[in-house]
């Protein structure tokens, strides 16, 4: 499918008087940037679960909903719903956080409350943001620091899937590819109301990005993939699935389609 560049006009902000994290860069010329971890964790309920007499189930439910009423610091934490749109996955947590302990201390919670007994985790992507080396020429705002800091949630719709390139890609030159990308992200520009998300996993996990694109109209990013398919820059993708399809819905409302 391929990974190309769209504008998120938004502003990198750091914390006061938080140590600098991991992922964050420093330069002589240009204020620190601060650069986020990102973690698409899918869970599965086990059946056994609904099997539970309504005085376990609501207390377990009860206990489950308290871990995401109060906003953690330094993580942000949206929730999805899959259900019924794909059979190994029940619901997601998209989390962005400064660093990959942020993710752990909230599983751990989960881990130890009475439905993460029930709960496995069939899928899990670890990324990081990072600026693009690709110039969207179409974007006169391409130099602005913007793909550094996510600001999710804003639409209903998110479609992600791991991204891998193949090696010949890398072995191309920097303008060869840019290039190829020209094409692709001209593509990508016809389509304003789907908003990408490209964050980087090289190192990190299995995949070399973990794309996500939100948007209010499935169709819209359904014509989108398809033009892409055409794109020169198609041949050099290795592999973009596993594909989730979600919605996102207060964790509340997860829990209805569940039991």
């Amino acid at each position: 499918m391929g990974v190309f560049i769209m504008t998120q006009s938004t502003t990198p902000t750091t914390t006061p008087g938080r140590p600098q994290a991991a992922g964050q860069t420093q330069s002589a010329s240009a204020p620190a940037v601060q650069r986020q971890f990102v973690n698409f964790a899918f869970y599965k309920l086990d059946p056994e679960f609904r099997r539970l007499n309504d005085h376990e189930k609501i207390q377990a439910r009860s206990e489950f909903l308290c871990l995401f009423q109060s906003p953690r610091q330094g993580l942000i934490c949206l929730t999805y719903s899959t259900v019924g749109l794909r059979p190994d996955t029940d619901f997601l947590l998209w989390r962005i956080g400064q660093s990959p302990e942020d993710f752990q201390a909230q599983t751990q919670l989960i881990n130890k409350s009475r439905m993460g007994a029930f709960l496995s985790t069939p899928h899990s992507m670890v990324s990081m943001t990072k600026r693009s080396m690709y110039i969207d020429k179409l974007d006169p705002f391409h130099t602005v620091e913007s793909r550094t800091h996510i600001i999710p949630g804003k639409r209903k719709y998110l479609f992600v899937y791991p991204f891998v390139k193949t090696r010949d890609w890398y072995l191309l030159s920097l303008p060869e590819r840019q290039e190829i990308m020209d094409g692709h992200i001209k593509v990508g520009n016809k389509y304003p109301s789907v908003k990408l998300n490209t964050t980087y996993s090289f190192g990190l996990d299995d995949q070399d990005f973990v794309v996500a694109f939100e948007s209010d109209e499935p169709k819209d990013f359904l014509d989108l993939v398809m033009e892409l398919r055409e794109t020169q820059s198609s041949k050099y993708t290795q592999r973009d699935t596993p594909i989730f399809t979600c919605v996102q819905m207060p964790m509340e409302n997860v829990l209805d389609q569940l039991f």
